[in-house]
C-alpha cells in the first residue's frame, strides 16, 4: 500500500478531486498557507497497483509538472472505500502487479551509490577478484561479486531511458564505463605486483593455472548469465525480489571478467586479454538489452500523448544499437562455442579408438589410463594442438609400432593436421603377504610422437 501527498497549484484542485472520486479514492483535503503558490494539499491511500494508474491520470489532467506528489509505504488503511479500491485493482487491475512507474525511478535512483563510496567498493572488489583468480579460489571470487555495487548504475540507465529521463539514463551509463575502468586499472596494479613479486611461479601458464581459463576463452553460454542477470535484475525491482541477490549475478557477469583483463595484460598475453574484454563488453550489452526489453514489455513508459513517440524511438535506437553490438561481438564466442563442440567429439572418437586398438591381442599388456585433447595458446579462439594418449604397462619401454597404430586410427577421424602423443607408463602393483591390499605404482616410461606431415 502507498500513501500520497499531493500539493495542488491553484486552479488544478478540481481536476485532481475529479479524478480522485472517479477512482473511487477515499482522499483528505487541507488548504495550503505556506505561500508558496500551492491552494490545497490532498492526502489519499490507495493499492501499490493503483499508484501508477491514477498517477498517469493525474498527468493527463496536466498537473504533474505543477503539482509536487510524494509517495510513501503505509502500513495499514481501515476503510470499506479503500477496500473496494484493493479489490478492484487486485483482480487484473490495469496494469498488473509490479511497482509504479514513479515509484519504479526513484528506487532507481536510490541504488545509485555516492560516487566516492561506488570507487571505493569497486577498488576492493577488483582487489579480491584478482587475488581469487590468482589463488585459484572460487570462494574469494565469489566474495567479489558480492562486494561490487553494480547493480543501481545497470538498470538506472535503462531505467532512465524507457521513462525519459535523460539524467538518469547518462548517469547509469556514465557509472557503468567508469565502474569498469577502475576494475581493469586496479587489477592490472595488483596483477603486476604479484608477478614481479614472486607470487606465481615463472614459466606456468597462468590462464591454465587458475580461474582464468573459462574467462579468457568464453562461449555462448556466457550469454546466458548476463541476459538473466539483466531480466532479473528489473523483476527484483518491479516486483520486489532482493536486489542483493540479483546485484551478486549482475557482478558475476562483470566482476572476474574484467580482473582477468587487468591480470593477462600484467602477464603480457594480450590475446587471453582480448577473449576477456570481449566477455566483459558482450556481458554489458547483454545485461542493458535484457533490462531495456524487459521494462519495455512490462510497459514502464511516459504514458503522455506527447511523451510515447519521442521515448520510444530512443528505446528503439538504444535496442538496436546494443543488439548490433551483441551479434558482432558474439561471433567470438560462437567459434569458441563450435570448437568446444568439435574437441568433445574428437575426444569421445579418440578414447573409443584407443580402446579398439587396445583390445587388440597383440597389444594385451597396455591399459589405457587418459585420453587428453590439448588446446594450443591462441586465445581468445583455440584450436587443437595435439592429442595425448597415456597408456599403462608392467614392461618398461616404448612401442613405437602402437604408437604408429593409434596415431593411424586417430587420424582417420578428422580432416585437419593431428599431433598424437602416446605416452608410456610403467606400472606395478604390490600386495601384501594375506593379499588384503595393494598398491599401484606408476613410473613414467618414455613417450613417442607422431606428428601429420600437413
Amino acid at each position: 500500500m502507498r500513501y500520497l501527498e499531493v500539493r495542488v497549484p491553484g486552479g488544478k484542485r478540481g481536476a485532481i478531486l475529479d479524478i480522485l472520486d472517479e477512482e473511487g479514492v477515499d482522499y483528505v483535503v487541507s488548504d495550503e498557507t505556506s505561500g508558496r503558490g500551492y491552494a490545497a494539499v490532498i492526502r489519499f491511500p490507495l493499492p501499490t497497483r493503483a499508484v501508477e494508474p491514477v498517477l498517469d491520470r493525474l498527468h493527463e489532467a496536466g498537473i504533474d509538472d505543477d503539482a509536487s506528489v510524494v509517495v510513501i509505504d503505509a502500513e495499514t488503511v481501515l476503510s470499506e472505500q479503500f477496500s473496494r479500491l484493493r479489490d478492484q485493482y487486485g483482480r487484473g487491475g490495469k496494469r498488473g502487479i509490479r511497482t509504479s512507474r514513479q515509484v519504479l525511478r526513484t528506487k532507481a535512483e536510490e541504488l545509485m551509490p555516492v560516487f566516492p563510496i561506488y570507487v571505493t567498493m569497486l577498488l576492493i572488489s577488483a582487489v579480491v577478484a584478482t587475488a581469487g583468480l590468482l589463488a585459484d579460489s572460487p570462494a574469494v571470487v565469489v566474495g567479489s561479486m558480492v562486494i561490487a555495487p553494480l547493480i543501481g548504475p545497470a538498470l538506472a540507465a535503462n531505467i532512465g531511458i524507457v521513462t525519459g529521463d535523460a539524467d538518469l539514463r547518462s548517469t547509469g551509463f556514465a557509472y557503468q564505463f567508469v565502474g569498469l575502468a577502475v576494475v581493469v586499472l586496479a587489477s592490472i596494479g595488483l596483477a603486476v605486483l604479484a608477478r614481479f613479486a614472486g607470487l606465481e611461479p615463472a614459466g606456468v601458464d597462468i590462464v591454465v593455472a587458475t580461474e582464468l581459463e573459462e574467462r579468457v576463452s568464453p562461449n555462448l553460454l556466457s550469454l546466458a548469465v548476463a541476459l538473466g542477470a539483466g531480466v532479473a535484475g528489473i523483476l527484483s525491482l518491479t516486483r520486489g525480489f532482493s536486489e542483493a541477490i540479483v546485484g551478486v549475478m549482475i557482478a558475476a557477469a562483470l566482476i572476474p571478467p574484467a580482473a582477468a583483463v587487468g591480470i593477462t595484460v600484467a602477464w603480457g598475453m594480450y590475446g587471453a586479454a582480448l577473449g576477456a574484454a570481449g566477455l566483459v563488453a558482450v556481458n554489458v550489452l547483454s545485461i542493458n538489452l535484457a533490462a531495456l526489453s524487459t521494462l519495455w514489455v512490462a510497459g514502464y513508459r511516459p504514458q503522455g500523448l506527447f511523451e510515447v513517440a519521442p521515448t520510444r524511438t530512443v528505446t528503439y535506437a538504444y535496442a538496436a544499437v546494443f543488439t548490433a553490438a551483441l551479434l558482432v561481438l558474439a561471433a567470438p564466442l560462437a567459434g569458441v562455442t563450435m570448437l568446444d563442440i568439435h574437441t568433445t567429439q574428437v575426444q569421445s572418437a579418440a578414447e573409443e579408438d584407443v580402446a579398439a586398438v587396445l583390445n587388440e591381442s597383440e597389444y594385451d599388456e597396455y591399459e589405457l589410463e587418459t585420453v587428453e585433447v590439448v588446446l594450443d595458446e591462441g586465445y581468445p579462439v583455440q584450436s587443437i594442438e595435439r592429442v595425448v594418449v597415456t597408456v599403462s604397462s608392467r614392461n618398461p619401454g616404448v612401442r613405437p609400432e602402437l604408437t604408429d597404430r593409434l596415431y593411424s586410427e586417430l587420424s582417420e577421424d578428422t580432416e585437419e593436421p593431428l599431433v598424437v602423443e602416446v605416452q608410456f607408463i610403467v606400472a606395478d602393483e604390490q600386495r601384501s603377504s594375506n593379499a588384503a591390499s595393494a598398491s599401484p605404482r606408476g613410473d613414467a616410461g618414455g613417450q613417442l610422437d607422431r606428428r601429420s606431415s600437413g
